[in-house]
């Protein structure tokens, strides 16, 4: 008694008048814009520009298709050159056949020629390409169902898949649903990437190698489950092996950049708003701090005195050629006033206003300070200041 089945569609076309709409063609369309609306902004969300993963996308998608095309074809050559086959029928894009192996390796070189002509690495571009990969591939695996193909074993599990076909030498009855397995075991790939890369911050490539291990992991098992034909090597289906020697190279790759590369890139694309900068305080260019996050210079953070600034040690950038030098006098407000000494008197209200001979730094700390009410005028690089009565100057 059958109690519960997935119904497999009658046609694997609607037609809108004139026009086929194929449900392939509309599975892998549909999971190609969600993966791009992704990666659009994930991409921003690492400090990209809107817009430049679509410009990628331009080179990465053409390749992609052309790719996976090309190893299902050269990997089941017998179904389109063996003999009673036609090799126009390789062409058919349309009537399925595609191999994810083929797909990532080639649409990467489109993706790498698109980062190239955009100043832009390719490793972090595939990180946050990555999670919305593994959902296009769940979606897109849609389309086998669609053209009743890619199934497994029998089965009477109530989740079993009919299959009512008899096309290409199908045999109608229930099997397992490969393709919904696959389906859900890459939107599980998509949430561990997205979780682990929020989780550990994962850069250079390394949120990508992780897809492509979980991706493998799961491929190997539900490949051995499928019945439709394919070559095999030592008793194991191409798929199978493709699968492992994946997994490992992934594998390898992501715990080798973790030790050559950690965390993650702090710019990635130039241009962008704020890709000069660091988004975890890190060292700049010449490896000092930069306390805004921002791109590094050659300058050192100077804490200077100002009278209207009312505190001591107000950070200020000084805009003189010279090289900064700490403030001799170390308090705020006690600019001597016009006609006193280095050790000149002070309003009370700044305590005590004596430059000590201590308070200077290593090297010649100049103090001077213009008089409230003389013509003081500072040099730029020497930080000479001059009222009516003359310089006042601390060695």
């Amino acid at each position: 008694m059958e109690l519960a089945y997935i119904p497999s569609p009658s046609s694997g076309v609607l037609h809108l008048g004139p026009v086929p709409l194929r449900g392939y063609a509309f599975s892998i369309l549909a999971g190609l814009f969600v993966a791009l609306w992704i990666v659009d902004r994930r991409w921003v969300a690492r400090g990209g520009q809107k817009g430049t993963a679509w410009d990628i996308a331009f080179w990465a998608v053409p390749f992609g298709l052309v790719g996976g095309r090309l190893y299902h074809v050269i990997t089941d050559y017998q179904l389109y050159f063996g003999e009673g086959r036609n090799w126009v029928d390789a062409f058919k894009i349309w009537e399925g056949g595609l191999g994810i192996w083929g797909a990532v390796a080639l649409g990467a070189v489109g993706a790498w020629i698109g980062c190239r002509r955009r100043g832009i690495a390719l490793p972090p571009y595939a990180d946050a390409l990555a999670p919305g990969l593994a959902l296009a591939q769940a979606i897109g695996r849609w389309g086998n169902w669609f053209n009743q193909e890619l199934y497994g074993r029998e089965t009477d599990l109530p989740w079993a898949l009919h299959i009512t076909s008899t096309e290409g030498g199908r045999v109608p009855g229930y099997y397992h649903p490969t393709f919904l397995y696959e389906s859900l075991w890459c939107v599980g790939v998509a949430l561990l990437v997205i979780w682990a890369d929020r989780r550990f911050k994962l850069g250079h490539g390394r949120a990508f190698a992780l897809y492509v291990a979980a991706y493998c992991a799961g491929r190997f098992w539900i490949e051995y489950m499928r019945v439709d034909e394919a070559r095999e090597i030592l008793g194991l289906r191409l798929n199978n092996w493709t699968a492992m020697i994946v997994f490992v190279l992934a594998v390898v790759y992501f715990v080798v950049s973790a030790k050559r590369r950690p965390g993650r890139e702090t710019a990635v694309e130039p241009g962008a708003a704020g890709a000069g900068g660091t988004t975890d305080g890190s060292a700049g260019g010449d490896g000092t701090t930069d306390a805004a996050g921002g791109g590094s210079g050659t300058g050192t953070a100077e804490s200077e005195s100002a009278g209207e600034d009312g505190g001591a040690g107000s950070p200020k950038a000084k805009e003189e050629t010279g090289a900064k030098k700490p403030d001799a006098g170390g308090k705020a407000g006690a600019s001597p006033k016009a006609g006193a000494s280095a050790k000149g008197d002070v309003s009370p209200e700044t305590g005590d206003g004596a430059a000590g001979d201590d308070a200077a730094g290593p090297g010649d700390a100049k103090a001077e300070g213009a008089g409230d009410t003389g013509a003081g005028t500072a040099d730029s690089g020497d930080a000479r200041s001059k009222d009516g009565a003359g310089s006042a100057k601390k060695s």
